[in-house]
């Protein structure tokens, strides 16, 4: 186990806080925060698909917009009809 994983589970940190989990919080069926992501590879109105560390979110739905962006943190707000995560495997 690395040692910065090791502390932070010593000091019973977060794992997001270590920048390498991605947390999703899923605010309503019009919001959703995703927290540590790497890019966003596609955007449409009706798809969103963000990458994190892990893997892929893909966000479907209607009027989807990127309501705010920061070098950590996406919100992305619209009628979310489903949320598909993709594992990177290899």
């Amino acid at each position: 186990m690395p040692k910065k994983k090791k502390l932070n589970q010593i000091l019973d940190m977060p794992r997001e806080i270590n920048k390498v989990d991605s947390k999703i919080t899923v605010v309503s069926f019009d919001e959703i925060l995703i927290e540590n992501y790497r890019g966003i590879l596609e955007y449409e109105e009706f798809f969103i698909k963000v990458q994190t560390e892990i893997g892929s979110i893909n966000i479907n739905g209607f009027s989807l917009e990127l309501e705010q962006i920061t070098e950590d943190d996406i919100l992305i707000k619209g009628k979310i009809n489903s949320i598909d995560l993709e594992r990177i495997t290899g």
